[in-house]
């Protein structure tokens, strides 16, 4: 049977990028992001919001590229897929688990040319165009994260 996982999301960070390296030197950026999604209520009109919170686990240059120029409150997109955890709660004994998304390539999304250079939001060492990082991930140390050991979270 074939599959398709694939996830396109557009939010805000809800936190600063964490950003960790393995200790073969694979740089690990862990980020939240919060989706709002807005509608009507058809029974009583009423303008209804909700949040989504999904955290993402960002590998290699990308990585390092979001620990760089992204801090909480910046809009992304993200395409990746989705990745189910799961593991064992040391105080209860409980199996648990958490879908989370691995990122495969991001673009920003906010304008920084109307901002003044050295301004504090202005970018430090920003590329001349803000392109999406693009690469894939069998590029960036492999299609699949590192392993657990190698995790410094």
């Amino acid at each position: 049977m074939a599959g398709y996982n694939k996830v396109i999301l557009i939010g805000n960070l809800t936190r600063d990028p964490e950003l960790r390296y393995t200790s073969k030197g694979l740089a690990i950026a862990r980020l939240g992001l919060a989706v709002n999604r807005s509608w009507r209520d058809s029974a009583s009109g009423e303008l209804k919001e909700e949040v989504t919170f999904v955290d993402i686990d960002a590998f290699g240059k990308q990585a390092e590229t979001l620990g760089q120029y992204m801090k909480k409150g910046s809009p992304l997109m993200v395409e990746g897929r989705l990745r189910l955890d799961t593991w064992e709660d040391k105080q209860t004994n409980q199996k648990r688990s958490k879908l989370g998304v691995v990122l495969e390539s991001f673009q920003f999304l906010d304008s920084r040319s109307n901002r003044e250079p050295g301004s504090p939001d202005a970018p430090r060492n920003r590329p001349a165009a803000a392109q999406p990082a693009t690469s894939s991930p069998a590029a960036e140390g492999g299609d699949a994260p590192p392993d657990e050991d190698d995790v410094p979270f």
